[in-house]
């Protein structure tokens, strides 16, 4: 098998600190409510529209915005006193959210909600409503919150893939308690991987200053469109050196829509595993450095039906060039299952173009305690190894095990107990204790059966 796995490494930024919270005393307020209908279709605004002279008003979309962008408070009741019965209204955590619907649809980060007991919602006229969770996805820090009002300032959904380097944008949150605060600065970078819990990210760079309780805000262009949720600094200090990154608004409003939908996200995927083309090794002889070199095609996949195979070069999907891994995660991030890409590759040096349906992401279970992703084996994989029952290795999580190269091994027993799917692995894992030695039984891709005990 290729060794190109082992070159399938996630660079972590130091000092990565999601934005958050404060603790004061508030008073109680309202009651919870009701969801009502969806968010407002996307409508492109005119981007030939700047000014004759070139130049930039904030002016217009700061006053779009500030009253669309809310403060989110994690409220809980606490004893006031250990000598007193008597209790009050404490904030546990405060961040900012982006009314996305007349009637009450808030995006922000599921960092700012998470364990909350109780959310207060407080509008830019102060007025204050309760909120209920209408969903969220942990994976990309996005959560949907639902507060009873009609008639609310909102922000219309900007086309993220549209976004330019370079371009002027508006940071618009609480920071430090402060509200509807609007800070100014361009956009630094694109499909930033910033390689938080080993998933490849996808962020939006911006050097418009982002400080504690601006995450889940809103990072708006001069039209007033939404096109990323404030979500991570990077800084030594927790507080704003230069570098600030949002969730593109195309994926936050995929995964509100699909929550609305469905209850859930779904997420499609190309079904391949690749690397960087700047990270093969010299001895592959590639002549490009830059798009995602395929190591390997999922069986049955999209990619696979398409046509695609190991060793292909993927450059562009649809009208998106893809320059790096993140690039590819990104766009496919913003798509569903049976969606059709167009995927552009070089293969052999010529250019090659194939219409790929997306699939959807087979469950998986992180066991991180030993660092490998597994999902469930099909029937075909578990008639190769001979073998009734098991789960599929997909991924090493950690520089160790992604060169041990496993993909495709089969784990078939976690402490001596048959395993058949990824909820017998996590109901496993979740039951033992943490401190005693974990044993994996393996089917390696030879065939060989093996046991390892990790201490």
């Amino acid at each position: 098998m290729k060794k190109i796995t082992s070159f399938l490494m996630i660079s972590v930024l130091g000092g990565i600190l999601t934005l958050g919270g404060y603790v004061l005393f508030i008073e109680d307020d309202t009651i919870f409510i009701q969801e009502s209908s969806g968010i407002p279709a996307y409508t492109p605004v005119n981007f030939n529209s700047l000014p004759a002279d070139g130049n930039v008003d904030f002016t217009e979309a700061a006053s779009k915005t500030v009253n669309a962008v809310v403060h989110v408070k994690n409220v809980g009741t606490v004893r006031q006193s250990p000598f007193s019965s008597s209790t009050a209204q404490a904030l546990q955590g405060a961040g900012s959210g982006v009314i996305i619907s007349p009637d009450g649809y808030i995006v922000t980060n599921n960092h700012v909600i998470q364990n909350a007991s109780r959310l207060q919602i407080t509008l830019n006229n102060n007025q204050n409503y309760m909120a209920e969770v209408i969903g969220t996805d942990p994976t990309t820090d996005i959560a949907l919150l639902k507060i009873d009002a009609e008639d609310l300032d909102y922000l219309p959904f900007g086309d993220s893939d549209n976004a330019q380097i370079g371009e002027w944008v508006l940071a618009v949150g609480n920071p430090f308690n402060l509200t509807s605060t609007v800070t100014a600065g361009i956009i630094s970078a694109k499909s930033r991987d910033l390689g938080m819990d080993s998933n490849v990210s996808s962020f939006i760079q911006t050097d418009a200053a982002v400080n504690p309780g601006n995450s889940g805000g809103a990072l708006v262009n001069t039209y007033g469109e939404l096109i990323g949720i404030n979500t991570a600094i990077t800084s030594k200090t927790g507080t704003y050196v230069g570098y600030a990154f949002a969730v593109p608004s195309n994926n936050a409003r995929k995964i509100v829509e699909d929550i609305l939908e469905f209850g859930d996200v779904q997420q499609g995927i190309l079904g391949i595993r690749g690397v960087q083309a700047a990270r093969v090794p010299g001895d592959y002889n590639l002549n490009i450095s830059e798009g995602v070199y395929v190591d390997q095609v999922e069986d049955g996949s999209g990619a696979d039906k398409a046509g695609i195979k190991s060793g292909d070069i993927i450059i562009r999907l649809d009208d998106v060039e893809i320059r790096k891994f993140s690039d590819l995660t990104g766009y496919i991030g913003s798509k569903r299952p049976n969606d059709i890409v167009k995927v552009q590759v070089i293969r052999s040096e010529k250019m090659k173009e194939f219409d790929v349906t997306l699939t959807k992401k087979a469950d998986v279970y992180q066991i991180k305690v030993i660092g490998l992703e597994v999902t469930n084996a099909t029937a075909e994989d578990l008639k190769q190894k001979n073998v009734k029952n098991g789960v599929k290795i997909t991924r090493g999580l950690t520089p160790q095990m992604q060169n041990e190269q496993l993909y495709g091994t089969i784990i078939t027993a976690i402490d001596n107990i048959p395993v058949k799917n990824v909820e017998d692995v996590e109901r496993i894992m979740t039951q033992r204790s943490s401190h005693d030695p974990i044993t994996v039984t393996f089917i390696t891709p030879d065939g060989e059966k093996q046991k390892y005990v990790w201490r």
